[in-house]
């Protein structure tokens, strides 16, 4: 299905300029490496990793993990049984509901942005947006907090760029893969260099930034040689092999499911389990003004064997321990359906699901009213969300950071952590 076809205009400038940006911010296909841990703990972490799902365009949550049996709201989809009793989820997700016992979702999510650039950032940042300051995503300040495991880049982004590490700097942006299983070109010699004349240019290189260091702006330059030295590092390493997905066994490939969101779920397990700190998969398509069941039933079948299999093998492995899977979009969907069988932009409530990474699964926090147009109880702000990821590496989601112009900023605007995610 063309998902543009059924997306609002904004919606597809922005997802489109979010990717298309992609090129231009590589500098040897590397951008990322974590900062060396600082101190701003308030307890013991109980996550080592994080993989967050984004989901562009706003996902319906009525039509997936809040579903309204017996009102008009409720739409083309039939709420199912889980592994929990008392929980139902919609129909599109038959698998992920055998795994409910793990998940947690939260039901009463109050955004404050309909419009899709604003409540992207900040539902991946925490913060309003501004016109004079760039906030770090939450892929950014994780990183900027924990040291790096392994030559892996700290912070990955699959399939779409992150937000840009803002005044955290070169060290803490994200590393780009375009699409799961294909080689990052920027990651070995062009055709017809070879390794001895390879290095020898890379020496030469280094010398040059050296010898402009001192006509350049020194953020400048230290950006760049970061990036180089980064970038050198990982291709030389055998960790790299991670990146490969399509190695893994023709059985599990097959568990994943045979698309590009679940390869990048494999991708995700792979690169946690050689030490990558942040994940970041990317999947739009969710903007469903027009015919919105038959496009979230395909959602679900690409989705949902993929977060499965995910969630099960974590948790068989013991890695789902310390590893929380978190799935967030930038606002919900209006319970009212449209004269074209869509659904609009709607941020007054919405919903979205976190799991391992010491939360407590199998609970239901929060919840909208009867139709879902507002909370009913327990409203959760967004700046919560990033508290509650924070608390789970046991990062102080209130440490100030500066920026470059020696103003103190918080890692996560006035949040605090939704205690009931955790044991």
């Amino acid at each position: 299905m063309n998902f543009d076809s059924i997306a609002c205009p904004g919606y597809r400038m922005n997802r489109r300029a979010f990717v298309g940006g992609a090129a231009a911010g590589l500098f040897l296909g590397m951008n990322v490496r974590s900062l060396i841990a600082r101190s701003g703990e308030d307890h013991k972490a109980n996550a080592e990793h994080v993989i967050l799902f984004w989901n562009g365009g706003g996902m319906s949550h009525i039509d997936t993990f809040d579903p309204k049996p017996g009102r008009d709201t409720q739409g083309e989809f039939d709420p199912i049984k889980t592994s929990v009793p008392g929980i139902v989820i919609s129909e599109i997700f038959p698998m992920l509901a055998k795994q409910m016992k793990h998940v947690a979702l939260i039901r009463s999510i109050a955004g404050q942005n309909g419009d899709h650039g604003r409540a992207t950032y900040q539902l991946q940042t925490s913060y309003a947006q501004s016109a004079n300051l760039q906030h770090p995503g939450i892929g950014s300040a994780v990183v900027s907090e924990r040291a790096t495991l392994g030559d892996l880049p700290a912070y990955v982004t699959v399939g779409g760029l992150a937000p840009k590490a803002g005044y955290l700097g070169q060290k803490c942006e994200a590393y780009f893969v375009g699409r799961p299983g294909e080689k990052d070109p920027y990651l070995a010699f062009p055709s017809g260099i070879g390794e001895v004349r390879g290095n020898k240019r890379l020496d030469i290189l280094k010398k040059i930034n050296e010898k402009q260091s001192g006509t350049l702006p020194s953020d400048e330059t230290s950006g760049a040689q970061t990036a180089l030295t980064d970038a050198v590092k990982l291709m030389r390493s055998p960790a790299l092999e991670a990146f490969e997905v399509r190695k893994e066994k023709p059985e599990v490939l097959e568990r994943y499911g045979d698309s590009e969101f679940g390869r990048s779920a494999l991708l995700a397990r792979r690169l946690v389990e050689k030490g990558v700190r942040f994940v970041q998969v990317n999947r739009g398509g969710f903007d469903v003004h027009s015919n919105a069941f038959p496009a979230m039933r395909d959602h679900g079948d690409v989705m949902d064997p993929a977060l499965a299999a995910l969630i099960e093998d974590l948790a068989q492995s013991g890695l789902l321990k310390k590893t929380m899977i978190v799935m967030l979009s930038e606002f919900g969907r209006t319970p009212k359906i449209n004269m074209t069988k869509g659904r609009d932009h709607h941020p007054t409530v919405f919903s979205c699901l976190f799991a391992g990474g010491g939360v407590k699964g199998g609970q239901v926090i929060g919840s909208s009213d009867a139709d879902g147009v507002a909370p009913k109880d327990r409203p959760v702000k967004v700046s919560h969300l990033h508290a509650s990821i924070c608390h789970a590496l046991g990062i102080d989601p209130n440490k100030e950071v500066m920026t470059p112009l020696q103003r103190p900023m918080k890692l996560v605007d006035n949040g605090r952590p939704v205690d009931e995610l955790f044991a």
